[in-house]
């Protein structure tokens, strides 16, 4: 039994931040259908589907079922309202007015269907004078100050990857408003609209940050160039190897970077070296002379061994991996975050990530590998009752897409 069984989710939806907000409820076993236009290639990084086994490997499609609908045509849209009278969530994630230009708004589908959950992703929200304007990640760092603080003054910023605004910000916060939202259809029976703005969650994960929540306290004002979290501080940072590779440091607390230098016999290195206003303070040379005698202790030996005899000692440290090396960590895999699955498309499988959330009664799990395009939208018409003619003559006036074939699982 999973958590969501029996929970119906309509995606409608193009670029990923929205399908690993569904792929998190389809791994915790609410059914998932996938509504994406008609056409060979219906995602704008087409390439994740020109092959078998690239369809097998984008995991975000996983325990999905896939259709395809022209929402412009009159046919799609009856067959899109069918299914939303009876769905219990619907996750969309285009700009505000396009859907309710075809009819299919949060506020039409709404009086069919009282109790539905109707969850929108865009980049500014469903108001405010942005509203219509397009952006992607880096706008949404840019406006939400984060960006201004990756690097250092005076210089460009360091352009994070795209995992701020649209998965720690977006997509993690459109799962937890819908089940926010399922949870108070519990007690009221009504649904509502989850309005989730780009912008707001980033400024949301920014003001968590201890360098925000103290400058919101009345603390200095946070700058790339203050606080503990520049890798400046010899206690938080970056170091090499014996034979150039990288490994991180973060003993932030006194404790723990009394530890370290304990360990390697300079104690005398610990004195001092933690600031006062940990959020505020700037490095200065009394930090960068410690941190130059760390990094030559540190050129001793391996970052494997260091590993080892820092993890032992109560030091906080760490490799730098590469994404290979990650999914091959022990304990990536031993916690299931490394799941290598079986499929027809790979004569060695496919890799995915596991269920990051444990539950202990009803975990998540991989019940199907990812669909191919519009694969199940013949056995989703069955469902509502469309005869096998009826189902040619739609796709005959291109309402529904073509029928993909098995193989490309």
């Amino acid at each position: 039994m999973g958590a969501l069984d029996g929970v119906r989710v309509l995606e409608l939806n193009l670029l990923s931040p929205a399908a690993l907000t569904t792929v998190m409820l389809a791994d915790m076993g609410a059914e998932v259908i996938r509504i994406t236009r008609p056409g060979t290639s219906t995602d704008p990084l087409e390439a994740i589907y020109d092959t078998p086994r690239k369809v097998a490997g984008n995991w975000l499609d996983r325990n999905k079922r896939w259709m395809q609908l022209d929402l412009k045509s009159p046919e799609g849209l009856d067959v899109f309202r069918a299914l939303a009278r009876e769905a219990d969530v619907v996750v969309e994630g285009f700009r505000p007015g396009v859907l309710e230009r075809l009819g299919i708004d949060y506020a039409t589908v709404s009086r069919d269907n009282p109790g539905v959950v109707y969850c929108s992703l865009s980049g500014f929200g469903q108001d405010g004078p942005y509203r219509l304007r397009p952006a992607h990640d880096l706008d949404f760092l840019a406006i939400s100050g984060v960006l201004g603080l990756m690097g250092r003054s005076g210089r460009t910023p360091v352009i994070p990857m795209n995992l701020i605004a649209d998965y720690a910000g977006a997509s993690l916060h459109a799962a937890l408003g819908i089940m926010f939202a399922l949870f108070a259809r519990q007690r009221t029976g009504t649904g509502q609209q989850v309005d989730i703005a780009y912008l707001d969650t980033t400024l949301s994960v920014l003001a968590a940050s201890p360098p925000v929540t103290a400058w919101l306290g009345g603390a200095a004002e946070p700058s790339p160039e203050r606080g503990i979290f520049t890798g400046e501080f010899p206690y938080y940072s970056v170091y090499a190897d014996r034979d150039g590779k990288l490994m991180t440091i973060s003993a932030t607390e006194p404790w723990l970077f009394a530890n370290l230098c304990e360990l390697l016999g300079r104690p005398e290195l610990a004195s001092g070296a933690m600031p006062g206003g940990a959020f505020s303070a700037k490095p200065g040379e009394a930090d960068a002379g410690v941190r130059a005698e760390l990094a030559a202790e540190f050129r001793k030996k391996t970052r494997e061994e260091w590993f080892e005899i820092l993890g032992e000692a109560n030091v906080c440290v760490g490799i730098v991996n590469d994404v290979p090396a990650a999914f091959e960590d022990p304990q990536v895999r031993h916690r299931q975050m490394a799941l290598h699955l079986d499929s027809p498309a790979a004569a060695d499988g496919v890799l995915h990530p596991g269920v990051a959330i444990k539950l202990s009664e009803t975990p998540g799990g991989v019940r199907s590998m990812p669909a191919a395009p519009g694969e199940h939208t013949d056995e989703i018409l069955r469902e509502l009752g469309y005869g096998d003619e009826q189902i040619a003559g739609l796709r005959e006036r291109k309402a529904i897409g073509t029928r993909a074939e098995k193989e490309t699982r």
